[in-house]
Order: C-alpha cells, then sequence, then structure tokens
C-alpha cells in the first residue's frame, strides 16, 4: 500500500510540475499580450490618425482651391462695380453736359453736341471697360457622395484576426446536418449547381447557387416556417458566385463575357450586366468596389473595378512557367489574400491582389489533388477545398 501511495504521490508531484509550468507560461503569455495589445491599440490610432492627415491634407487642398477661385471671382467682380461706378459718373456729367447745351442759346454748341451724339461718344464713355478674358462665371462645391461613399467602406485601416485553438478537429467524422434539393419548378433540364454563397438578408438565411445547365441561378429561403425560392434567367450558363456586400452578389458568365450583380433580397433582382475582355470563371469579393477574376485564356487572375475595368493582371511564374492554368474557384482571406482552386495545374495558390506569390500547395502521392473545385477559408485560418474524381470531372 505504501508503495502504490507512493507512485500516487509521484504522479501528483507529477501533474503539480506539468501544471505549474503552464500556468508560469500563461502568466508569461498574459504580460505578453498586454503588452501585443497596447502595440496593435498604438498601431490601430496611428494607421487612423495616418488616415485622418490624409483627409485634410486633401480638405486643406480643396479649401486653398476654392479661396484662390472665391478670391479671383470677388476680384472680378470688384472690378466691375468700381467701371460700372465709373460709368454712372460718366453718363451723368454726358447728361449734364447736354442738358446745358440744351439751355444754351448758341446754335454751334448745339450743333456740335449733336454731331458727338452721332459718333457714339456716349456709348463709348459707357463701353469704357473692356472684360477680361477668361472670367469665371460662378463658382460651386460638386460632390459626389455615392462615390465618397464606396471610398470609405473600401477604406481598410486593418483587420482584428483571431486564431482559435483546436476549433477544427480533422480527426472528426463529418455530420450531414442537411441536404438542399435545388431543382424546382419549371427546370427544363437536370440542375447543376456549379457554386454556392450563403447570405444574411434581413435576418433571413438564403443560400443562392448558380444553376449551369438551366442557365440561371436561385435563391433559397426560409419565411414563415415555409421554405421558399426565387429564380433569375441568364442570357448563358452562370459560373461561380462571389459576395459583394450583405444583400448583393457578382457571378460570372464566361461565354458571353459578362459579370452580372444580383441584388438578394431574398428574391434575386437583377442590378448590371458588366462586359469584360476575357472569359473568368472564378471570381470573389475584395473590396465592395474591386473583383479579382480567374481567366483560362490567358491563365491569370484580374483585379477588376465594378466596371470591369482591369486594375491589374497576375500571372506568377515559377522556373519560367505560369503557375495558374486553369484559375476557375477563387476566395478572399481574411487577411485580403486570393486564394485560387487551380485544376489545371492542381495545386492551391495564395496570393496578394499586389500579385506576390504567398504560398503553393501542390501535394504529391496520396495526398494529392485530384481535381481542386470549390474553396474557402474559415474563421480559424483553416482552407476547405472539395475535390471530384477525374471520371466525374471528365463528364461534366
Amino acid at each position: 500500500m505504501k508503495s502504490e501511495l507512493t507512485r500516487n504521490k509521484n504522479n501528483l508531484m507529477k501533474k503539480y510540475d506539468e501544471i505549474e509550468a503552464l500556468v508560469d507560461k500563461q502568466k508569461t503569455r498574459s504580460k505578453e499580450e498586454s503588452t501585443r495589445y497596447l502595440q496593435m491599440e498604438s498601431d490601430i490610432k496611428s494607421t487612423t490618425k495616418k488616415a485622418i492627415d490624409m483627409i485634410k491634407r486633401k480638405e486643406r487642398k480643396l479649401l486653398d482651391e476654392l479661396k484662390e477661385m472665391s478670391d479671383e471671382y470677388i476680384r472680378q467682380l470688384k472690378a466691375d462695380i468700381k467701371s460700372g461706378e465709373l460709368s454712372i459718373k460718366m453718363y451723368q456729367l454726358q447728361a449734364e453736359l447736354i442738358d446745358h447745351t440744351l439751355q444754351s442759346e448758341c446754335d454751334m454748341d448745339v450743333y456740335e453736341m449733336y454731331q458727338g451724339c452721332e459718333d457714339g461718344d456716349v456709348d463709348a464713355v459707357g463701353n469704357a471697360d473692356l472684360k477680361e478674358k477668361g472670367r469665371i462665371a460662378s463658382i460651386m462645391f460638386r460632390q459626389d457622395m455615392d462615390k465618397l461613399s464606396r471610398a470609405v467602406d473600401d477604406l481598410q485601416l486593418g483587420e482584428i484576426d483571431v486564431l482559435y485553438e483546436s476549433v477544427l478537429n480533422l480527426k472528426a467524422t463529418p455530420v450531414l446536418q442537411g441536404t438542399l434539393d435545388v431543382r424546382v419548378a419549371g427546370d427544363g433540364k437536370a440542375a447543376h449547381a456549379i457554386d454556392i454563397t450563403v447570405l444574411v438578408v434581413n435576418g433571413t438565411d438564403t443560400v443562392v447557387v448558380t444553376d449551369f445547365n438551366n442557365t440561371n441561378m436561385k435563391s433559397f429561403y426560409t419565411r414563415n416556417n415555409k421554405v421558399s425560392h426565387s429564380k433569375l434567367s441568364l442570357s448563358s450558363e452562370p459560373y461561380c458566385v462571389t459576395k459583394v456586400k450583405h444583400n448583393q452578389v457578382a457571378v460570372t458568365v464566361p461565354d458571353t463575357r459578362q459579370i452580372v450583380t444580383v441584388e438578394v433580397n431574398p428574391d434575386l433582382v437583377l442590378l448590371s450586366t458588366i462586359s469584360t475582355n476575357k472569359q473568368y470563371i472564378g471570381i470573389t469579393s475584395l473590396t465592395s468596389s474591386t473583383l479579382a477574376a480567374g481567366s483560362q485564356s490567358p491563365p491569370c487572375v484580374d483585379i477588376l473595378d465594378m466596371s470591369g475595368h482591369v486594375l491589374r493582371s497576375i500571372s506568377p511564374l515559377h522556373s519560367g512557367n505560369n503557375i495558374l492554368q486553369s484559375p476557375s474557384y477563387l476566395c478572399t482571406t481574411r487577411k485580403g489574400d486570393i486564394l485560387v482552386s487551380d485544376w489545371g495545374s492542381r495545386c492551391i495558390v495564395c496570393l496578394t491582389p499586389g500579385g506576390d506569390v504567398v504560398f503553393t500547395y501542390s501535394p504529391t502521392g496520396d495526398t494529392a489533388l485530384k481535381w481542386p473545385r470549390g474553396i474557402t477559408s474559415t474563421s480559424t485560418g483553416d482552407i476547405l477545398v472539395t475535390q471530384v474524381p477525374a471520371q466525374s470531372h471528365l463528364s461534366d
């Protein structure tokens, strides 16, 4: 019994030492986190101050321009006033001279005054003020509140990234929570859902899918305990979809070289059709006014504005060869990087919006990517990729 108790005591002391070491480590981490918090707080304030200083510099420039133009306009107006007052005095003097002549009994004085009026001397007095060229007609302050709102929305001071411990259990068995049948009445062909996204519109979870075979997109939602749906027909087969705003998505339509924007409320309403120079397949939203889209010909990822203009084209190279071959599925990480699922090169590529390669992932052997398709990243920083068997891919 004493021997057993001794072993128990030794086990307890071992655990005591482990916990004590863990507590000491946590105390150190707590102090470090307090220091890091103060540093991050300082960084946020510094970044905000820089943004405010930039706005104030623009304000100062605008005010200086306004003052310069306003001073010039007021100078012109004062010159007009001075010239007008001088003309008034001249007209008054001329009128007095004519009145004096009319009272004169000398016919020669009347004749000379008459001749002077006939020759236009009176009008010449009034037109003595010559008009300057390039005169200011008016000054107005014109502002585009929509453009300003978009700029403020796109302003990125930074993001708070939180990495949780042991949230995603890779060894756990996945559990099916439910299945959504995307076939609806009126479909002429078997539904083929290419891509999917989920939005919360006015508190309603809304699933938006692109149906390639039926050339439409659909939304599914539950309202008043009843499952409902809406359908929006498109000019050609839609491919990928991305959330642009809380109630707006963008969808690629490769065959017609288009990207369409659609409002989700939760029924679908077509907002705009954007014409593009390339056939884009993959798409993801970087900000509310910029998109990243993947093209197969040529293989690249383009950064676009909402009018379809290419701001930057990314074609990263490795050993002289383009890493991208078929960038068909894209998503944006919490840090603003672009994840690309490329089934042509059978790899995952992470790009910055500036075009730098963060990493490439192309494992071999049993873990090799077969035909990578849809891709997303979680709040924990994990990356999830779907795959389809080679036979299924070839039959698409």
